[in-house]
């Protein structure tokens, strides 16, 4: 049986996995997505303390 991170790699590597991790950067890319990511970051990091 193929552990966790085998299975992670080999769908990453096929055509579904490779058209997620387009979509998410280009996602990323976007300033509205990348201020909701440092807001959330803010407040897990205020949590913390």
């Amino acid at each position: 049986m193929a552990t966790l991170a085998q299975r992670v790699r080999t769908f990453m590597q096929s055509p579904r996995g490779r058209q997620l991790v387009d979509q998410g950067r280009r996602q990323l890319a976007k300033p509205e997505n990348q201020r909701r990511l440092r807001d959330l970051f803010t407040r897990m990091q205020s949590r913390r303390r």
